[in-house]
Order: C-alpha cells, then structure tokens, then sequence
C-alpha cells in the first residue's frame, strides 16, 4: 500500500490517502460495535436480558471507552505511539471473538469492555492523524474521519439483520475479518506517522489563522458548554441507538429486520450530517455550525413522539443529519481553544461523548423499564434545547481578526 511522501508536510497539502485510511478503519470499528446494540433483542432472548441489563452492556462499552479515552489522549500528547492504532483493533477483535462464544451475561459485560478499550485506543489517536494529515483544512479532515464511523454505525444494524439473526450469535465471530483488515491498514498508517514524526504535528498544530490564545477563564468556559452541548447530542443519540428499534417494535408492532432498517436509515442520515459539518465549519466558523445543529433539531426531535410510522421514518432523518453535524465542529472548535493538546481534546471529547451515550443508555433502560418506551422519547425530544448554551462560546473567527489587528 502507498502512501504520501514524507516531504509532503501537513501543513502544505491535506494527506487525503492517509484521511482515507483512517476513515475506513472507523468504518471497521465502528460498524464492529454497532453490531452489538442491533443484536440486542436477540440477547434479550437468548439471555431473558431486561431493559436495564441491556442498558448495562452499552454503560460497560461506552463507560470504559469514556474512562479511558481522555487518559490515551493526554499521554500519547507527551509519547506519540503510531502503532497503537492496530494495538486498539485487536483488543476490539478479541472482544467481538468473545462475545460471538460468551456464555453468560457477566461475559458479555468482558467482551463489552473489551471493545470499549480498543476504542479508547483507536478514536484519540486516529483523530490526531486525521489533524494531522489535514493540510489546515481541520473541519474537512474532522468529518472525513468521523463519517467513516457513523457510516460504520450504519452498516452494522444491516449486517445484523441479514447475517447474525438469521445466523444465530456466534456468527459475529464472521466479522473478525474486518478487525484484521483494520490491523493491517493500521500498521500502515502508523508507518506514515512514523515517518512524518508526532513531534512535527505537536510544534505545528494550531498555527493556522483560526489560533487564538483566550484567557483561562474564557477557555474553562468554553470547555463547560461544549461537553454539555456533548451531553445532550449524545444523550438524545443513546435513546436512538440502544432502543430506537424497541420503540418501532412496542408502537408500532414492526417486525426485528424491519426496525434494524429504519436504524440503518437513521445512521445513513447521520453519516451525511457528520461529512458536511466539518467543511460547514472550516467556511462559516464552528460556532454557527454548533448553534445550528444543537438548537435546529428541536422541531423535529418535538415532533417525534407524535409521529405515525411514516413520519417517524421520515423525522428521523433531519434528527440524524442535524445533530451529526455538531460533533465534528464541537472537536475542531475544542481543538483550537487548545491548540497544543490535540489528544488530550480528542479523547476527552470522544471520552465524555462514549461516557454520556452509555450512561444515557444505562439510564433510560431503567427508566424504560418503570414507564415506557414513548416516555423515554417524550423525555428525549427536549434535550436539545440544551443547545442555547451555544451563546456563551467565545466567537474564534473573530478573536483571531481582533489580535490580527491589534498585533499591526
């Protein structure tokens, strides 16, 4: 496999090969973990798993992916370790292994953990590369990265409905394939980054037009709204991904492989959301990017509880598209607020995104089990009015032209 040249330096031209790469590799893992939630109602039958059970599986996932995303960030910032990638995708593919053979719920909590943590592994430092390999262009390279997940995310319930359910749970075994087709294109890309040396990316990270030096007090707050405009995306994410297929099945009586459909539609919807925040971002600014996508979706996420079918299908994809688009703008907007902590903003943000998916999950199982699905997504819609917070973040674009200015 090739790829650029080491003489080809980040900031003079975007590595798309390299952005790539590392976008399908998401794809891989992601597309690995979202099989485990499109299972799910087979696990409730298999294991006569309650709601809360299930919210459990996603908590022990996303939890230690949450723990410990921020801790792979901060040291790979002081220790760059390029082949740590191919090292993440194969705690993912001995956790995919042992969840196809697990025998009892305490093992599918191992087997979750152990996804977990080659997650914890892989976003941090993919995320650096994609920074990396941007050539400046840091909302384009955001989004190329993250779409590979959320196109991941979408073909997982797919696969799942075609391959596992008719297969029978050891069949997720099938997908190892995939894990080690991620290896390999890992160990690859860590080439690259071993020849293009972290240590360049450390010295040059943030020195594009958008760099602004903001007193700490600006930046902690900053900080504090973009994790809870964080929350509430992935709050409202959780009760799509862990139960929206419960939800078609209790309302409206579809069929499992029918509901997994509709996920895989809404996952295709957040796939095109996430590839055009990020440009969105790099031509109209971060922060009209997040009020847009935080705020926008409240008509339809309002809407939704009152939906027949059709409209739910329907809704659902403005839901995906607009809220996607906020997360690739939110990292790239942390990532200039600190400029010389790019790992450490990538895993604290992917970190507090996979922790707050996976106590949201957690939390309206248990909530599901005292009251109802249609509860739940009455409780859900208002989460993005969260989003008015975005008034309170410090406009870049124009604390960079102001400093210009002073500085001639």
């Amino acid at each position: 496999m090739s790829f650029p040249s080491v003489n080809v330096q980040p900031a003079e031209k975007t590595a798309f090969a390299i952005l790539v790469v590392i976008s399908v590799c998401h794809l891989l893992n992601d597309m690995m973990q979202t099989l485990l939630s499109a299972i799910y109602p087979l696990l409730q039958t298999n294991y006569g798993l309650s709601f809360a059970q299930i919210g459990m599986i996603t908590l022990t996932f996303q939890g230690t992916a949450s723990i410990l995303q921020p801790m792979v960030g901060f040291y790979i910032d002081r220790h760059p370790r390029p082949y740590s990638l191919p090292v993440g995708m194969g705690l993912t593919l001995i956790g995919l292994v042992l969840f196809s053979q697990a025998g009892s719920y305490s093992v599918l909590l191992l087997a979750a953990a152990l996804v977990g943590t080659g997650s914890s592994v892989f976003h941090p430092e993919s995320s650096r590369v994609a920074r990396m390999a941007s050539g400046g262009r840091h909302g384009l390279a955001q989004s190329l990265f993250q779409v590979g997940g959320n196109a991941g995310s979408a073909i997982g319930p797919l696969l799942a409905a075609i391959i596992i359910l008719r297969q029978g749970q050891s069949s997720v075994a099938w997908f190892a394939g995939a894990a080690l087709l991620g290896i390999y294109l890992l160990i690859q890309v860590g080439h690259w980054s071993k020849r293009q040396g972290l240590i360049q990316l450390k010295s040059r990270v943030g020195t594009g037009v958008n760099q602004v030096v903001l007193p700490r007090g600006k930046v902690a707050l900053a900080l504090a709204v973009l994790l809870a405009l964080i929350f509430s995306k992935f709050f409202y994410m959780a009760s799509m991904g862990s139960y929206y297929i419960f939800y078609l099945i209790e309302k409206f009586h579809l069929p499992v492989q029918s509901a997994q459909l509709h996920l895989f539609v809404f996952y295709g919807a957040v796939a095109v959301g996430t590839i055009s925040g990020g440009p969105l971002g790099d031509r109209y600014g971060r922060k009209v990017v997040i009020w847009g996508s935080i705020l926008g979706v409240l008509p339809f996420t309002l809407a939704l509880p009152y939906a027949n079918l059709f409209w739910t299908g329907i809704l659902s994809v403005p839901i995906g598209m607009i809220l996607a688009s906020a997360f690739p703008a939110i990292v790239v907007y942390a990532q200039e607020l600190l400029p010389a902590r790019v790992g450490t903003v990538a895993g604290m943000s992917f970190g507090f995104a996979f922790g707050m998916a996976g106590i949201g999950a957690a939390v309206f199982g248990h909530l599901a089990d005292n009251t109802s699905l249609a509860y739940v997504y009455h409780l859900c819609s208002f989460l993005p009015a969260i989003g008015l917070l975005a008034i309170f973040l410090p406009d870049l674009e124009t604390e960079s032209k102001r400093r210009k200015r002073l500085a001639t």
